[in-house]
């Protein structure tokens, strides 16, 4: 029995003690409010065996734990693909919908989507550490599962070197820094390469869909304007500080991009690119430059961000080669 058991055993009383010494009943949120009134935070566990490892996490908080996370709940999808690459997918117990990635991921049990989180069954799977998406989750969630004892470190990648920290970062929250160094230095090592090739192409001004109605663009903060520029691209809502602004088709018009780059919701081309073959005078249209991108390569703070950034740089090279 862990020290966490004894000591919750020891809150408890009756017949309750007993069935959660065996198991049988899934902590709630009175249970373990009357273990924080004793002073015994949910996430407890057996003295520290190792030096108490200390991170800054995206938001600027510092986050100390005694020995490296076991049980990590992650609460966004590309959160638990980063912490499956990172080395330490071994120890995430929970996530949310959509997260798919590798396929192990898609055997976790589920605490609800990242907008709309259960904390119950957050706090069922007992963290001792749940990593969070600082855009995505409500802060009002994140406060109260910090409020019930448990660690919180929050994610937030805006640029494509963002995800090699992550990557470092969560190696050494999960005990597994030396894989997570090396995931890191394999990432940086790609990127750079991306960059060196891509980077001082001629610009290539670029509009990015991510939605048809309302119709849904990115802003210069988000992610993949960043990796519009690795590309020698110019992303044409680049001076909107929204990461996801609602723009106007006369908007897009006016801007006249030279390549229109499309993701949409799956693996398959969204039949709304093609709609903008209705302005044949655009000159993404009278060039041919309507380009896709899984989302998945392209819309997650993941490694596999590089893939699609490979993607986007061949078709902006595409755009290139059809200048007259």
């Amino acid at each position: 029995m862990s020290g966490s058991e004894r000591t919750t055993g020891a809150a408890m009383s009756g017949e309750n003690a007993r069935a959660a010494r065996r198991g049988a009943v899934a902590p709630t949120l009175a249970v373990l409010a009357a273990l924080l009134a004793v002073g015994v935070p949910p996430a407890a566990a057996a003295p520290a065996a190792s030096t108490a490892i200390v991170v800054s996490d995206d938001a600027g908080n510092t986050l100390r734990l005694a020995r490296p996370a076991r049980r990590i709940v992650s609460l966004a999808p590309h959160i638990t693909e980063t912490l499956y690459a990172a080395g330490v997918g071994e120890r995430v117990v929970g996530s949310v919908d959509y997260a798919d990635y590798p396929e192990a991921a898609k055997r976790l049990p589920r605490v609800g989507g990242y907008s709309r989180l259960d904390a119950e069954a957050v706090l069922a799977l007992k963290p001792d550490l749940v990593v969070g998406w600082q855009s995505g989750n409500a802060p009002a969630q994140i406060e109260r599962l910090r409020a019930l004892g448990i660690p919180v470190f929050l994610s937030q990648p805006n640029h494509i070197e963002d995800v090699a920290s992550a990557l470092e970062r969560f190696g050494e929250l999960g005990g597994e820094p030396v894989a997570g160094h090396a995931a890191a230095t394999q990432f940086r090592e790609r990127l750079a390469a991306l960059r060196a090739r891509y980077g001082e192409r001629p610009k290539v001004r670029t509009f990015y869909q991510i939605w048809k109605q309302p119709l849904m663009t990115i802003g210069g903060r988000q992610i993949i304007s960043d990796a519009i520029r690795l590309c020698g691209g110019d992303n044409i809502f680049a001076a909107l500080d929204t990461m996801a602004p609602t723009v106007t088709v006369e908007g897009v018009l006016a801007a006249n991009p030279e390549a229109i780059v499309a993701s949409g919701m799956d693996a398959a081309r969204p039949e709304w690119l093609d709609d903008w073959r209705r302005w044949p005078s655009l000159t993404a249209v009278a060039r041919d430059n309507l380009f896709f991108v899984p989302p998945e390569l392209i819309q997650r703070h993941t490694p596999r961000l590089l893939d699609g950034a490979e993607r986007l740089c061949q078709a902006l090279e595409t755009a290139r080669s059809r200048r007259r």
